[in-house]
């Protein structure tokens, strides 16, 4: 999977090192900013109760 990653940027491999670490990082920011807050918001509520 990652040959197929490695081949797809062009340029040498300090640059495709470059390119993929800002996919990464993009990757990354669209998950925490977008995704999981979506994902939550889908999860019912939950009770909680403390008793004393």
């Amino acid at each position: 999977m990652f040959s197929l990653i490695w081949r797809f940027f062009p340029g040498p491999a300090w640059l495709r090192v470059i390119v993929l670490l800002l996919a990464l990082a993009a990757l990354v920011y669209a998950l925490i900013a977008y995704v999981y807050p979506w994902v939550a918001l889908q999860f019912p509520e939950e009770e909680v109760t403390v008793g004393t």
